[in-house]
């Protein structure tokens, strides 16, 4: 069976966040947008567009790379809130079907060692046990 799960950030999801959550347009050297706009500083106004405006599949797949990306640097800054963390555990396994490659990406499940990776692993695992595994 194909995988069905949204896999990459697609331009049109790239085009609708531009507008609909207001972050920059990515410019002829992007990369990565998804890590590029990541803002740690913008976690609850992300969460908040995640839940009140109406995004398709692609959409919040972006999303969801955007606030995890900005939550693991909250979490290397020592600013996580929980309330953050609450509310991205509930919206990554209600939306699973969504959120499949990015809780697989972020939990780093083949890495034994995540000394010198990113912060969010554990947190991700977590929710790789409760997702899928």
């Amino acid at each position: 069976m194909e995988n069905v799960y949204p896999k990459y950030v697609t331009k049109s999801a790239i085009d609708g966040l531009v507008k609909k959550v207001k972050l920059p347009a990515p410019d002829e050297f992007s990369q990565d947008w998804e890590y590029e706009v990541s803002d740690s500083s913008r976690i609850t106004e992300f969460l908040y567009a995640y839940e009140n405006i109406e995004l398709n599949k692609d959409e919040k797949f972006a999303l969801m790379i955007i606030i995890i990306s900005s939550f693991n640097d909250a979490m290397v800054e020592g600013k996580a809130e929980e309330n953050s963390v609450i509310l991205i555990r509930y919206h990554l396994l209600q939306d699973n079907s969504i959120h499949k490659n990015t809780i697989y990406y972020w939990s780093m499940l083949d890495e034994d060692d995540l000394e010198n990776w990113h912060a969010v692993p554990s947190f991700m695992r977590e929710i790789a046990k409760k997702s899928f595994i």
